[in-house]
């Protein structure tokens, strides 16, 4: 019960901390968002555990934030620089690969500690950051696309173009990056129970995203975004 309870406290505090961000920093709090949060995401998808009796590895929230990101971009700013937010994540979780597989190929001094730690974190970085990179261009790209479809077919349904781009480009997501970054490391019937469980982790992330869309909206209308008071869509 009690990793429930710290997956649901876990969720608002990703919301808080998105809408504070766009408080602070408008847009350059939702680019910066971007990067920070599929590195964030990359790390914590390395473990597995059970959520709501169900196999399920971390880093949904935080990785659904993405989507909240270029929502709102997408929303108060522009379709270019929603697309600007995916292509800066896209080169962040490059760059953190890089970075660390170099860090990796430092010997350790006889006091260090933490060595062994990065080492199995790390390691498997490669292969699940392709996995990762794939599903995260196609997915991002593909949800801002219908957000703007959606926008134009439903103009007064924020929620409705918000679930409804959400939930599909997370479906593809998902199904990319679990046979990209698992296939072969677990058994099957696991690989499609953390398939299946992860969706349903982000359909339900996506399903809470929405309030907080509108109360982002709520603070452009209350004009405390201060970028917005210059930017056209």
């Amino acid at each position: 019960m009690m990793n429930e309870i710290y997956w649901l406290i876990m969720m608002v505090a990703n919301f808080a901390l998105i809408l504070l961000a766009f408080r602070l920093w408008g847009k350059a709090g939702m680019l910066t968002w971007c990067a920070m949060a599929v590195i964030v995401a990359n790390m914590q998808v390395t473990k597995t555990v059970m959520l709501f009796g169900i196999e399920a590895t971390l880093g949904n929230i935080v990785y659904g934030t993405c989507f909240l990101a270029t929502d709102i971009l997408s929303e108060f700013y522009s379709k270019k620089e929603a697309d600007k937010a995916v292509h800066i994540g896209f080169f962040s979780l490059i760059a953190m690969t890089v970075l660390m597989q170099l860090a990796l190929l430092f010997k350790p001094a006889s006091s260090d500690y933490g060595s062994a730690a990065l080492n199995s974190i790390f390691s498997i970085m490669p292969r699940i950051t392709i996995g990762s990179l794939t599903a995260y261009i196609v997915s991002n790209l593909l949800d801002i696309e219908l957000y703007f479809m959606f926008m134009r077919k439903f103009p007064k349904q924020l929620w409705l173009r918000n679930n409804l781009s959400t939930m599909t480009a997370q479906a593809l997501d998902t199904v990319m990056f679990t046979l990209i970054s698992f296939y072969g490391v677990y058994e099957n019937d696991v690989l499609w129970r953390i398939m299946l469980s992860t969706y349903l982790l982000k359909f339900i992330v996506a399903a809470c995203d929405t309030p907080f869309l509108y109360l982002a909206r709520k603070m452009t209308k209350k004009g405390i975004i201060g970028d917005l008071k210059v930017e056209k869509r």
